[in-house]
């Protein structure tokens, strides 16, 4: 299972922020375990950088993402998915769209994030992250 990993939930992991970081850590633990594994796109990780820095300073923010990418895959954004996202006319949100069209190249299952009305759009199903892990224990 391929699992698509929103920034929201990178930024949760990274700067400790409760009451998500209970499951957001939960959640980045999963990579290589009951058969998933975890992507990100380069843009999210800007984006978890740079909330990270501005909690922690960009030195540790830094190494934070180093020991992330450990751990995570990383999606590409390319002039297919940009072109995907900015004519979809569906996508009014053009950093959610490159997000959906990565995680969609790289053949993911599911997208995590506690932004679930931001892909209202997608295709894919969409989830946050206790729910996810809800879900994976019934299994």
């Amino acid at each position: 299972m391929r699992l698509f990993v929103d920034a929201n939930i990178l930024v949760a992991t990274l700067n400790k922020e409760y009451p998500l970081f209970t499951w957001s850590s939960r959640l980045l633990s999963l990579q290589g375990k009951h058969d998933i594994a975890l992507f990100t796109s380069p843009l999210c990780l800007a984006i978890a950088f740079y909330f990270s820095s501005k909690k922690s300073g960009e030195k540790m923010a830094k190494e934070k993402i180093e020991m992330l990418l450990q751990h995570i895959g990383i999606t590409t954004v390319d002039e297919n998915t940009t072109n995907q996202a900015i004519n979809n006319k569906l996508i009014n949100d053009f950093e959610d769209g490159l997000e959906y069209y990565s995680a969609i190249q790289h053949k993911c299952d599911y997208i995590i994030t506690e932004n679930q009305k931001d892909f209202y759009f997608s295709e894919l199903e969409v989830i946050g992250c206790e729910a996810f892990l809800q879900k994976l224990q019934k299994k």
